[in-house]
């Protein structure tokens, strides 16, 4: 460990997520590859001991997923901690990436992702369609803003990295348990807001009709159907090894059979 990162190896890792990395998505772990080789290679640099580079590997291509422009933030931060205090920052590591990938995707979407192209994007269009060149040059070099931009954020991310290690190293634990806690919180509300299963199926004794949803369930506590799927999926995936397509195959049956047979159905 130890053997000093140069300008060139972090160009190279922000370089490599911006052109190539970011692009490279699977539906287990979304941007978790392509983030794990954007920085394999600084990765090795920092563990010449082949265990020490798996385990880290492992952490890096876990699930990700957050807006590709602010992603470099992330990295920087990642590669300081690694650098610094080696293997024993995995932990750190992971609780950092699951913390902030959500708050960040929240204002990189809206700010990148939507508002800015959309605006730009409108105004270099316009110009094109009149026939002037400028149109597509603004576009271009654009676009080119958003490559420097991704660099300056490795640049914040690792310099924050440093100062966490250097200044706050009594603190580290604290603040490794604070982002643990935040990145649980993240998980729990996505659960809550992303996660939809609805049963229209209705208790009906006499003249008395009782929907199950929103009288029964809801009222123990709502959202507690996506929270049970959850929960089923983190013990088929955890427990018994199932992988991430069997496991939508499985859901996308087990939903046509429900709505086929009228116990699952959309939310009016």
């Amino acid at each position: 460990m130890n053997n000093k990162l140069t300008r060139r190896d972090h160009l190279s890792t922000v370089l490599k997520w911006a052109f190539i990395g970011s692009n490279n998505i699977n539906y287990g772990t979304l941007q978790g590859s392509g983030y794990g080789w954007a920085v394999s290679k600084i990765l090795r640099k920092i563990y010449p001991n082949d265990e020490d580079y798996k385990k880290s590997l492992q952490v890096e291509t876990e699930y990700f997923n957050t807006t590709p422009y602010v992603a470099p933030l992330i990295i920087g931060a990642d590669i300081a901690l690694q650098e610094k205090q080696g293997i024993e920052s995995l932990e750190a590591v992971r609780s950092i990436k699951t913390s902030l990938m959500g708050p960040l995707a929240g204002v990189g979407d809206s700010l990148l992702w939507v508002l800015y192209p959309t605006i730009m994007g409108s105004i270099g269009g316009y110009m094109a369609l009149e026939g002037n060149p400028l149109g597509a040059i603004i576009w271009i070099f654009l676009n080119a803003l958003l490559i420097l931009l991704r660099i300056k954020l490795y640049d914040i991310g690792y310099q924050s990295g440093i100062r966490l290690i250097t200044d706050l190293a009594d603190q580290l634990t604290s603040f490794t348990d604070a982002a643990s806690v935040m990145g649980l919180t993240v998980v729990g509300s996505l659960i809550a807001t992303v996660v939809k299963v609805y049963t229209p199926l209705e208790f009906k004794f006499q003249e008395v009709s009782l929907p199950v949803q929103t009288e029964i369930l809801d009222k123990i506590m709502p959202g507690l159907l996506p929270l049970l799927l959850t929960a089923l999926v983190y013990w088929l995936m955890e427990h018994k090894k199932w992988g991430f397509l069997k496991v939508i195959l499985v859901i996308i049956i087990f939903s046509l059979l429900g709505s086929y047979f009228g116990f699952l159905g959309v939310a009016p």
